[in-house]
């Protein structure tokens, strides 16, 4: 069973640390309101990836999966949550980055939680992952049912880790990001990267 949940970690973890729009929601928190909003915004992110468990232990997962017109409903809510998000942080930074997060804090499009929690509930590609991809890596030792429980929670837990590290890193740049150069070309590329995934989210 250790083997098998060492699989699982392995595969979660390239899932984890692949770039993706998570990373880029959580970048905008930190240029917006400092690394604490960007914490809290990491903790949205993984509790989404808990309600999409909750969703896929009572099977509304799989049916949206199942189903072309709500998966398209979903995804399309996703990718113009994403390009609203970009939208906005251009517009943030068509001139210049705010000297301090404090300045920037009524222009990040809502709370941290909220934003992290939105940003992963409306990506259905986590459904799809969840009803297709978590059942293969559950140990046949245990239950369904528990065996999902502990991959979600693993996942959650990596996710977390992950997104905590990437704040700490980008809070150990803080003598780039002081730079008002600095800040406003990564805030307009956090700005274009969104957007990007959110036009991807509509095409695949």
């Amino acid at each position: 069973m250790l083997a098998h949940f060492a699989a699982a970690a392995g595969v979660l973890g390239l899932l984890t640390v692949t770039p993706g729009p998570d990373m880029a929601v959580v970048t905008r928190r930190t240029l917006a309101a400092g690394p604490g909003d960007a914490l809290r915004t990491s903790g949205g992110v993984a509790l989404g990836l808990l309600v999409w468990g909750a969703l896929a232990a009572a099977g509304l997962a799989a049916v949206l999966t199942a189903s072309p017109t709500a998966y398209l409903v979903i995804k399309l809510l996703g990718a113009c949550y994403l390009v609203y998000l970009g939208a906005r942080t251009l517009w943030q930074h068509r001139h210049s980055a705010p000297d301090t997060p404090a300045d920037a804090a009524g222009a990040t499009g809502g709370g941290p939680w909220r934003t992290g929690l939105i940003s992963n509930v409306l990506n259905p590609k986590i459904a799809v992952c969840y009803t297709g991809l978590l059942p293969t890596l559950a140990p046949p030792q245990l239950p369904a049912a528990w065996a999902m429980v502990l991959l979600v929670l693993l996942h959650a837990a990596l996710t977390l880790a992950w997104l905590g590290g990437y704040v700490l890193l980008l809070t150990r740049s803080g003598h780039l990001l002081r730079s008002p150069r600095n800040r406003r070309f990564l805030g307009l590329t956090t700005g274009v990267v969104l957007i990007g995934f959110g036009l991807v989210a509509v095409s695949v």
